[in-house]
Formats: C-alpha cells, sequence, structure tokens
C-alpha cells in the first residue's frame, strides 16, 4: 500500500488525534521532570516556561484543534477535505517544529524560525483557504470568527517566545483558544444534549453572538487598560455563567461524557472571574492559576471527551462510553484538583502536586491512546471510506 493511502490519512483527526494523545502524556510529564530538576532542557535562547507554555498551546492545543477543524470543515461545506500527502506534510512540520522548540540552541536561527512557523501557517492557510472558497455551502454562518481568530495565532506563538512579550502572547492564546472553545461548545452541547436527553438548550443568536464578539475583544487584553480588560472580563463571564443555568446543567452531570465538557465551560467562566479579581480586587492573586484553570480545566476536561467522541463516531463505531473511557475523564478531573484546586490549600506541596497532575495527565492520554489509536491506523468498520 502506498505510504500516503494509509487510513491514518483519511481525514485529518486520525494523525492529529494520535498526536495530541502521544503529546498529552509526554509534555506535562515531560515539563514535570524538567520543573522538579530530574532533567534539563537543552541550551536554548527562551526559557522553559516560555517551552512549556508554547508546547501545550501549539504542540498539544494546535493538535487538537487542528484534527478538529480539517475535520469539521469538509463536514460544514460539504466537501472531501484534506487527505493523503497534505496530511502526511502536516503531520511532519507538526514533528519538525516540537524538534526545533526542543533543539532550538543548536539550530541557525532562521531554520529554527522555518520550523516554528511552517506548520502553523501551512494549517491555518488550508483551513482559511476552505472556509473561503466554499463559504456559499457552509453550514455555519459565524465561521467568520475562525476566518478572524486563526491568523491570529501566529503572532501569538512568536510573542510567546519573546522574552519581553512572552505573557502577552500566552494571554493571547488563551483568548484565541477561548473563542474557538465558545464557538465549539454552542455547536455540541446543543446536540449533545439533544441525542442524550430530547431537550432544546437556550441557543439566543444575540447572546451567543455577544459572547464571542466579547471573546474576540478579549484576545486583545494585554494590550488594553486593565479596567476595560477586567470589566469585559466579568461582563462575559456573567453572560457565560447565566447561559449555562438555561443549558439544563441538572440533567448533563448525570452522564460524565457530557458532564465533564459542562464543568470545561464552567472553568472558562472561572478564568474570567480570576482575571477581575486579578485586576481589581486581589492584584497578587491569579499568577499561574489563571492559565491553568484554563489549560487543565477548559481544554483538559472538554478535549479527552472530544477526542473519544470524534474518534469513534468518525470510525464507524458506536460514541458509547465505556467504563474505561469514563475513568480516564474521572483521572483528567483528579489532575485538575491536583494542579488547581490543591495547591491553593497546600502550598508547600506544590512539587508534589505538579507531579500528580502530570501523571494524571500521562495515564488518562495513555489510556485514550492505547484504545484509539488502532482506530485511527484502521479503514473505518461501516464501510465508509472516510
Amino acid at each position: 500500500m502506498k505510504f500516503s493511502a494509509h487510513p491514518l490519512w483519511l481525514v485529518g483527526f486520525r494523525p492529529f488525534f494520535a498526536l495530541a494523545c502521544l503529546s498529552g502524556l509526554s509534555l506535562p510529564a515531560l515539563w514535570a521532570l524538567i520543573f522538579t530538576g530530574a532533567i534539563s532542557m537543552p541550551e536554548s535562547s527562551f526559557t522553559s516556561i516560555q517551552w512549556h507554555a508554547h508546547e501545550m498551546f501549539f504542540g498539544f492545543g494546535w493538535a487538537v484543534l487542528g484534527g478538529f477543524l480539517l475535520t469539521s470543515t469538509k463536514n460544514w461545506t460539504n466537501i472531501r477535505g484534506y487527505h493523503g500527502n497534505a496530511l502526511v506534510f502536516l503531520a511532519a512540520v507538526w514533528l519538525f517544529e516540537r524538534a526545533g522548540m526542543w533543539f532550538e540552541g543548536s539550530w541557525p536561527p532562521i531554520l529554527f524560525r522555518i520550523s516554528n512557523n511552517l506548520f502553523l501557517a501551512s494549517i491555518v492557510a488550508m483551513v482559511l483557504w476552505t472556509l473561503i472558497r466554499h463559504r456559499k455551502t457552509d453550514s455555519y454562518r459565524d465561521n467568520y470568527f475562525f476566518l478572524i481568530i486563526l491568523p491570529l495565532f501566529l503572532a501569538s506563538k512568536n510573542l510567546m517566545l519573546s522574552a519581553e512579550y512572552f505573557q502577552a502572547g500566552s494571554s493571547m492564546a488563551i483568548g484565541l483558544f477561548r473563542v474557538a472553545f465558545l464557538v465549539m461548545l454552542e455547536r455540541t452541547l446543543s446536540q449533545f444534549m439533544k441525542g442524550a436527553f430530547q431537550v432544546e438548550i437556550l441557543r439566543n443568536p444575540v447572546l451567543d453572538k455577544a459572547t464571542k464578539l466579547i471573546g474576540l475583544i478579549l484576545v486583545a487584553e494585554s494590550f488594553m487598560p486593565p479596567w476595560l480588560s477586567a470589566g469585559l472580563s466579568l461582563l462575559l463571564a456573567l453572560l457565560l455563567a447565566g447561559r449555562f443555568f438555561f443549558w439544563k446543567p441538572e440533567l448533563a452531570m448525570r452522564r460524565l461524557d457530557i458532564g465533564i465538557v459542562y464543568l470545561g465551560y464552567l472553568a472558562i467562566v472561572a478564568q474570567l472571574l480570576i482575571e477581575f479579581f486579578k485586576h481589581n480586587i486581589l492584584p497578587e492573586w491569579g499568577g499561574s492559576l489563571s492559565v491553568h484553570v484554563f489549560t487543565i480545566g477548559v481544554m483538559g476536561m472538554v478535549i479527552p471527551s472530544m477526542i473519544i467522541r470524534i474518534t469513534k463516531g468518525h470510525t464507524g463505531r458506536k460514541v458509547v462510553f465505556d467504563r474505561l473511557d469514563l475513568w480516564a475523564l474521572r483521572i483528567m478531573i483528579l489532575g485538575f484538583v491536583f494542579r488547581v484546586v490543591a495547591p491553593q490549600f497546600y502550598p508547600s506541596a506544590y512539587m508534589h502536586w505538579i507531579t500528580l497532575a502530570a501523571a494524571c495527565w500521562f495515564v488518562c492520554f495513555a489510556i485514550i491512546g492505547w484504545r484509539y489509536i488502532p482506530f485511527v491506523l484502521q479503514a473505518r468498520i461501516d464501510g465508509r471510506e472516510h
């Protein structure tokens, strides 16, 4: 069989969800070893914290977002979508970027810059081309949010590797991922609740657009006056919290596979409130807490469920979460407790909490990878091509 014709290259989620699982289990564990001094990073022009933040957003995070967008855009616009050699190229340059981030200190600067931007520039261009070229057959009118935010990820990633603008780049990355999650959660939770409980949840066009527009404005949070970013953070938190109570959480929490996505939604609210309090009431509070509420509370809660659901559904299997799937989700919730909640009560054990949280990520994604990477390596079981 020709390499590019292997089932792994049939649809975007296949290679990139596999890479997400592998990076999800390895990157936090590697960071815990670096942070505790067990191993050292090679010499580089950026700090280990910059490396960690960049890799979680643009290594792990973009493996997931890239796989999701490559798969979803073909469905939204009703086309075949990128496959074969296009996906081989994208996976190769994603790996090239990971190598560049680790060995940057020994690479010529121009080679590092190419490695660091080639994957994201390529996949953003490909997704934008799909959405723009096929806009007349696009099922979702609000996909223009992706047209706006996707190019901005390039600015964010380069700011994060600058010592002077690292915090601005990190804040921008959170803002961009927040908008992406707001768009996705509106669509998917409506479908989940209708499918699981035969109920409709509140979808008000004005409210939906307002939340995404405020989220889009907050992408530039670091460049705003503190009072403005704080006020917008509070406003968005209140709008999202108010909508949450009309999304029937009492039903959603009966099923962990849906309930954990609701917890991820609440983590968006919590992160926004932390930003508000950090600017107004407790300026010494926040710091990495805000970042980790988002990365572990939002990305960590939503993504494992998302990988399981999409992989099963798009390989022709029934979307049912079995006992081991649910245990993977419970372990990720425990990781959130270890990394975000426990250090607020027992800060003296901070190193141990980081190690335990990294272990939870490792176990969660090891389970998911062990179970679902074989699925993406095989043809669909229902006989359909892709």
